[in-house]
């Protein structure tokens, strides 16, 4: 079998992984939106799902460059999660499609910066540019959820529950004022190691 000239475990992994996940962000937002009742809001979660899928082929262009191949167990394991997420958000209610949405996308915030972090550890900079505005870009995909589920009354207890949402964050990312591209690593040095959260 043919090696790829990557040779760092966690960032293969990490990159055939979103690569995959991507897919399903995607559908599931199609879903997610053909379940909403507002045109505005409906508009709005399909713009989400544009930036899905360009995230998606960003990640695969730099998959191509490193001659990366795709994970076909990831493709199989998240096109079928996508899918029935994305019919589990007619049945759900309003609240849920945005809460779970938002979680996903506060911890795809650092999924993005520790790429980075992990082609510098190679000595690999090529990168920096489109993975932290990957990375930036997820952050304001999570808060937009997070006004948007701000009053709502099962807010508190599934904040408790799953360490995210109005005032808790999985990354430390600042939306209005991040840190320039060259101290962007300083970010999400916690994230993976079992952090609760950070309060906004």
């Amino acid at each position: 079998m043919k090696m790829h000239p990557i040779q760092h475990e966690r960032l293969v992994r990490s990159l055939q992984k979103a690569y995959s996940a991507e897919k399903a962000a995607a559908f599931a937002y199609i879903g997610h939106a053909g379940s909403l009742k507002s045109e505005v809001d409906e508009q709005a979660i399909h713009r989400i799902e544009r930036d899905e899928w360009d995230h998606r082929r960003n990640v695969l262009a730099i998959m191509h460059r490193w001659e990366i191949p795709v994970a076909r167990w990831y493709e199989l394991k998240y096109h079928v999660i996508g899918k029935i997420i994305g019919a589990s958000c007619y049945l759900i209610g309003r609240f849920m499609p945005y809460f779970f949405a938002g979680k996903l996308e506060s911890g795809n915030v650092c999924e993005y910066i520790v790429m980075m972090r992990y082609f510098n550890e190679l000595g690999i900079d090529d990168h920096d540019e489109v993975l932290y505005e990957m990375g930036l870009k997820e952050k304001e995909h999570e808060v937009y959820f997070q006004e948007i589920i701000k009053n709502a009354p099962w807010l508190p207890l599934f904040e408790r529950v799953f360490n995210w949402g109005a005032k808790t964050s999985l990354n430390d990312v600042e939306f209005e004022n991040p840190l320039p591209l060259k101290t962007a690593g300083k970010y999400c040095k916690g994230y993976g190691k079992g952090q609760a959260g950070y309060e906004n």
